[in-house]
């Protein structure tokens, strides 16, 4: 699974290096290829095998649904499938810069399933907002 934050360097090009860690569950699923794509304000990354097993499911639902279409254009619209190079990157493209507005500083954050690519400032603030409105009651229930 993936987890953790991990602060990494985007270049001029749009690379970013994944951590060895997430390169370790990359391998061990024998998955080259990521899939990324656009939401709330990030860049969502899921090994192929996974995207495999969301999009999947997403057709199973009902392609009119008004409950699953903004998922449907969202996600699937911004999907960009993009391979590992030699040196463990991946190619975020402009597009999906622009709409995650990421910087040369950006942070991987471990999802379980999947990873987020956030711009570095974006996510400290977003985190600090996290901390003030975690439920500690919901906290107890997953643990118990």
């Amino acid at each position: 699974m993936f987890t953790g934050s991990y602060f990494h360097t985007m270049d001029n090009k749009g690379r970013v290096k994944i951590p060895s860690r997430y390169l370790e569950i990359l391998e061990d699923r024998k998955d080259r290829h990521i899939i990324i794509t656009n939401w709330e304000g990030y860049v969502l990354a899921f090994p192929q095998s996974e995207w495999i097993i969301f999009a999947e499911e997403l057709s199973k639902k009902p392609m009119l649904d008004p409950r699953y279409r903004p998922i449907q254009r969202l996600l699937i619209s911004g999907a960009e499938e993009c391979a590992l190079d030699r040196q463990g990157r991946i190619l975020v493209s402009q597009n999906l810069r622009n709409y995650a507005k990421l910087s040369r500083e950006v942070v991987l954050v471990g999802a379980l399933r999947c990873f987020e690519v956030w711009d570095r400032s974006t996510f400290e603030s977003h985190r600090k907002q996290l901390e003030e409105t975690i439920d500690e009651g919901m906290l107890h229930e997953l643990l118990i």
